[in-house]
């Protein structure tokens, strides 16, 4: 009877993992390795517990179980409830850089370490520093402004 429990409990456990791998953690393979080693050592079990016969019949079985997780998992995308459905659409900065100008003077709002806001003219922008970090409420000037990305230096 443990033997049965062995075998089994290996083939679902490396079965899960294998299925994980697949929905859950792509790319990392480790997960799927360690799925695949336990159907092995399950199969390889029924081998050496039961004989050669229920060995091959293990697989067979195995290979269909496998088969209809696999088709039900993808045909009636039962994975969809677990995975993010929205996407961000916004831009940053998105076509309101016209209204400066290198030179131009403003104020953090928030920090920058090296990314924050700053109130430039009558609004607030996201700005970027060439590396240094500030607090809030230091001056800055303008140095560059790159596509939507504006690049301030502290005022001394």
């Amino acid at each position: 009877m443990i033997e049965w429990i062995t075998v089994c409990s290996l083939i679902l456990f490396g079965l899960a993992l294998v299925v994980a791998e697949i929905i859950f953690v792509p790319g990392t393979t480790v997960v799927g390795i360690i799925g695949f080693i336990f159907l092995i050592a399950g199969v390889g079990f029924a081998f050496s517990y039961f004989g050669s016969e229920v060995g091959w019949v293990m697989v067979g079985v195995t290979a269909v179980i496998s088969g209809l997780v696999f088709y039900y998992s993808f045909k009636t995308n039962v994975w969809s409830q677990f995975s993010l459905q929205s996407s961000i659409e916004s831009k940053v900065n998105e076509g309101s850089t016209l209204a400066l100008a290198v030179g131009m003077e403003g104020k953090t709002t928030s920090a920058l370490r090296p990314v924050g806001k700053a109130q430039l003219g009558e609004k607030i922008y996201e700005v970027k520093t060439t590396g240094a970090y500030l607090q809030s409420g230091c001056s800055v000037r303008i140095t560059q402004i790159n596509s939507n990305q504006i690049i301030v230096e502290p005022l001394i």
